[in-house]
């Protein structure tokens, strides 16, 4: 399984666009190589270095096995957004205090969900996720205020 981030390489800054200082819109995020007797994907971005632990700024889940691309204008009807940390539905860029770049990371998860509500929150989803992973990679960029 493997998964790109456009926008920005491997381990390389994530550029104003996709955070609080610039326009913050999803990068579009594309997901190949999925495994066989996948469900659904589920992506996860977040910031393990935030001041009181991991903060989650996006959930999609319910992603068909073949959407292999999620971007600002996606309208699959299928994909559902979960609320991150923010409080919000869907995603929230970058937006760290001053101080030492953060990483942020990317994660797709192959799974054997069937459909989920709407509007989960990360611990549930991780919940659901112990049991269902069938594949999993990641992606990581990182961002600093200053």
């Amino acid at each position: 399984m493997k998964i790109l981030v456009r926008g920005f390489g491997q381990g390389e800054r994530i550029p104003d666009q996709f955070t609080c200082k610039g326009i913050d819109t999803q990068p579009t995020v594309e997901i190949s190589d999925i495994p066989e007797g996948t469900k659904s994907i589920v992506l996860i971005m977040d910031d393990p270095d935030a001041p009181m632990g991991t903060f989650t700024h996006w959930i999609a889940y319910n992603i068909p096995p073949d959407v292999g691309r999620i971007d600002h204008a996606s309208k699959h009807s299928d994909i559902s957004f979960g609320i991150n940390d923010f409080g919000n539905e869907g995603y929230n860029g970058p937006c760290p205090p001053k101080g030492k770049p953060h990483r942020y990371y990317f994660r797709a998860y192959a799974t054997s969900l069937e459909k989920l509500p709407k509007g989960m929150h990360r611990k549930p989803m991780d919940d659901k996720l112990k049991a269902s992973v069938i594949g999993h990679c990641e992606y990581m960029g990182t961002y600093s205020s200053s």
